[in-house]
């Protein structure tokens, strides 16, 4: 065969090599899915038993009467604000009032649920400390 006859070998089994990995290229246990969460668990006996709290729930607001419309194009400048910190937020929240009281002199560190802060995290969507803390 020669030169040619292994250049070719050689092409057609790197191209092989690239090509995506599927469930017919791979044993029968592999399973390559399609990225999609698992909403439960497998179970001995081959069973699968669903979990209610691992299926996802959308919530999507009512945008009856809403003028925009859902799309921005890709053309569109970037914004000129920069983007939002902890820090900016306080400033433009809780910060005012709480410069105002200790101007009045009505500042009490014992009544911070006036000025938005949550004595706890309870029924909240993202609960902060010490459920998500990051350790």
């Amino acid at each position: 065969m020669g030169l040619l006859g292994e250049v070719t070998r050689g092409l057609a089994r790197s191209a092989n090599r690239m090509v995506p990995w599927t469930s017919k290229r791979g044993p029968r246990t592999f399973y390559k899915g399609r990225g999609s969460k698992p909403l439960g668990v497998s179970i001995p006996g081959r069973k699968f038993l669903m979990v209610p709290e691992m299926v996802p729930r959308l919530v999507v607001p009512d945008l009856t009467g809403f003028k925009l419309k859902p799309y921005v194009s890709y053309r569109a400048s970037a914004g000129t604000e920069p983007p939002l910190t902890a820090r900016a937020l306080f400033e433009q929240t809780a910060a005012p009032k709480i410069r105002e009281d200790l101007r009045e002199g009505t500042f009490a560190p014992q009544q911070l649920e006036k000025y938005g802060f949550q004595p706890s995290q309870e029924g909240k969507l993202f609960c902060l400390y010490p459920k998500n803390f990051i350790r």
